[in-house]
């Protein structure tokens, strides 16, 4: 199976989490892992889009909050400029976009359609390899990160 697609990748940021609340709402769905997702039709041809905040290697969710009100939790906190239960960075490492369906499309143009929808640019887009990064994810039993995975893809 081939598992070379085409993603765009943000560093985590405060401005982010705001901008997907801003402009996502809260995620799709949420995961024990850390993982936050939203399914959109944002993509090139309104192609729908997998975009998932990755959460830090080795995550482990604030006490006294479940797995589907971390993110807004913590957006929640950030905009009304109190201290979050933990910082953003301790939490998720960045953004991934990628075609949900395995649609294909040009990284230039996904790259594009991404700033549309999000509001802000990328700090990486290209091809990378979901299947090798996932392994390693897995065997590492989620103590690697996913983020600087892709970011390593895309430097090659």
């Amino acid at each position: 199976m081939d598992d070379l697609v085409p993603a765009c990748i943000w560093r985590i940021t405060p401005e982010l989490l705001l901008a997907l609340e801003d402009r996502f709402g809260e995620p799709t769905d949420a995961y024990l892992n850390g993982s936050q997702v939203w399914l959109r039709d944002d993509g090139p041809g309104e192609a729908t889009l997998e975009w998932r905040l990755h959460p830090v290697a080795g995550f482990k969710r604030p006490p006294k909050v479940g797995t589907h009100e971390v993110f807004e939790t913590i957006v929640f906190a950030l905009r009304a400029g109190e201290e979050p239960l933990a910082l953003p960075e301790h939490l998720w490492d960045g953004l991934e976009a990628f075609p949900g369906f395995g649609d294909e499309t040009e990284p230039a143009l996904l790259a594009q359609a991404c700033t549309a929808a999000l509001g802000l640019a990328p700090d990486g887009f290209g091809i990378v390899d979901h299947q090798s990064i996932g392994d390693r994810w897995e065997a590492q039993g989620g103590r690697y990160s996913v983020i600087e995975a892709l970011f390593t893809q895309l430097a090659k």
